[in-house]
């Protein structure tokens, strides 16, 4: 039995490898644009590739060597303003490299069962009454990322119902932990805190919209309900996963300052300010948890922890260099 991660070098495909790895038997197959360090461990059941899955022939092979039970797919140009900065390069990656999947699972006739990862952007603007989000609520994306999971959810589905793939979608709220890019709220507050603390920068943490509420869920938690929507989800279906509870970014960065070594001195920068902003989203994860009684179990204080250790890990790594 073997699983293929794509994106597997990134935030959520390195987590779900660790997954996979630590709770499963299967051999893990892994492809991913951006290489993998001289150093990454290989240990028996981890086989990995550098490729384009916009390229149909590395898609193909990469199939045909790994022939995967389980296919996870996981990459994605999932960076929102990069998205308004080039919309098409975030539409042909994410599209075009979900059809070279299908497409090669089709043509070698493999019986794979499929993870499609859209994303709780695809519900873009949720007005105050539909909280909290269930997989009925309208889609009305708001950014060109957005618009791109909206296409591979639909994609996901249109290949179940057209040509009998087993497919399952699942639409995931915001999760952090350690090894998320800095490009993200929790991680770039973490690293800036690390930086000051290790006196690399002045001790001001420069913040965005501190108001916007989101649903938190650790990646430890997310990857575990990805083999569960795989292993017990129903072909065909989509699924919300998340905690189902709001936080307020403020209350993110409160938590982060309480475990600062150093005083710190918290200013606004426009730049890091979106161009549009969804005021409060929170997650309905009642179809998902009563088909797989998964749950979120990590605290958002403990993830907290951990990303700033796991920074202030990174921060060290840099001065040594």
């Amino acid at each position: 039995m073997s699983a293929l991660v794509t994106g597997i070098t990134g935030f959520a495909g390195s987590h779900l490898a660790d997954y996979l790895l630590a709770h499963t038997e299967l051999e893990v197959f892994g492809v991913d644009l951006r290489g993998f360090p001289a150093s990454a461990s290989r240990p028996d059941r981890l086989h990995l590739c550098q490729g384009d899955l916009c390229d149909p022939d590395f898609v193909l092979s990469s199939l045909e060597g790994a022939q995967p039970q389980y296919l996870f797919h996981l990459a994605a140009q999932a960076f929102v303003p990069l998205s308004w900065e080039d919309p098409w390069g975030t539409l042909a990656n994410n599209i075009r490299g979900q059809l070279n999947l299908f497409q090669g699972i089709l043509r070698l006739g493999l019986r794979s069962r499929i993870l499609v990862v859209g994303s709780a952007d695809e519900y873009g603007m949720v007005c105050p009454e539909e909280l909290p989000i269930d997989e009925d609520t309208p889609l009305r994306p708001y950014n060109p990322y957005a618009v791109s999971k909206v296409v591979q959810d639909m994609l996901g589905y249109q290949y179940f119902a057209s040509h009998g793939l087993h497919v399952v979608r699942v639409r995931p709220f915001n999760h952090i932990g350690p090894r998320q890019s800095a490009a993200f709220v929790t991680a770039a507050f973490a690293k800036q805190i690390a930086k000051a603390e290790a006196g690399r920068k002045s001790p001001i943490i420069k913040v965005g919209n501190l108001e916007a509420k989101r649903d938190f869920t650790d990646v430890r938690d997310m990857v575990a309900a990805y083999y569960l929507a795989l292993s017990k989800g129903e072909p065909g279906e989509v699924y919300n996963i998340g905690s189902g509870i709001a936080r307020s970014i403020r209350e993110v960065l409160d938590i982060l300052l309480a475990e600062s070594k150093i005083e710190l001195t918290v200013q606004e920068d426009p730049t890091r300010l979106r161009l549009s902003e969804v005021p409060v989203v929170a997650c309905d994860s009642r179809k998902f948890r009563e088909r797989t009684g998964w749950k979120a179990r990590i605290p958002l204080e403990e993830s907290l922890r951990d990303i700033l250790d796991y920074w202030r890990g990174e921060v060290e790594k840099e001065e040594k260099w």
